[in-house]
């Protein structure tokens, strides 16, 4: 029997603990990232929401922004996530983000999204979520809302503007873990 794919969730801020426990749900054994080192020997990474900047500066401030950077398996990245993947921050997206653009806390709502795999809606939760300005030409839409991308694939690099860890629904983090299984299978 194959083994569970090892993946790191960033613990700095924001909705790690959810992730961790969506994983989980999702057969893969998860390590809680908060120092550099701890990258080593696994098969992905999730960046999770909560605050772009103070994950920003914590990454920073750690050494894990170089870090991440460097670590060449898949990475998910929701909502903050997204944002800390794109161009401007860490470059693993060919996107843009604009944060918040979607309003204020109180501003937040959910969203029935078509993933394409003739299953019914996910339910999106939006979180002072961010808006997808610009994208590379080999990045592939997953879901939109209202014609606007809001899942999305570059590569190796996986990114919702929504937390699908917010919802008991797992098909958004298997999706990530078939990318892992596809990383995985072309390393060996």
């Amino acid at each position: 029997m194959a083994r569970s794919p090892r993946i790191g969730v960033l613990a700095l801020q924001g909705a790690f603990r959810e992730h961790a426990r969506a994983l989980r749900r999702a057969g893969a054994d998860v390590v809680e990232v908060r120092r550099p080192e701890q990258l080593d020997g696994l098969d992905g990474l999730v960046i999770p929401g909560g605050e772009s900047t103070t994950i920003a500066k914590l990454a920073a401030g750690y050494g894990l922004d170089e870090a991440i950077r460097a670590f060449e398996r898949p990475v998910f990245g929701t909502c903050a996530g997204m944002i800390l993947v794109d161009r401007a921050h860490l470059g693993l997206a060919d996107l843009e983000v604009d944060r918040n653009a979607y309003g204020r806390q109180v501003a937040s709502f959910e969203a029935d999204l078509e993933l394409g795999d003739g299953e019914a809606p996910f339910r999106g939760v939006f979180i002072r979520a961010p808006r997808v300005r610009d994208v590379g030409a080999g990045v592939e839409v997953l879901a939109e809302l209202g014609g606007e991308p809001v899942l999305l694939r570059d590569g190796r690099v996986l990114v919702a503007a929504f937390h699908p860890e917010l919802t008991d629904d797992l098909r958004v983090h298997e999706r990530f873990l078939e990318l892992v299984t596809e990383a995985t299978s072309v390393r060996a």
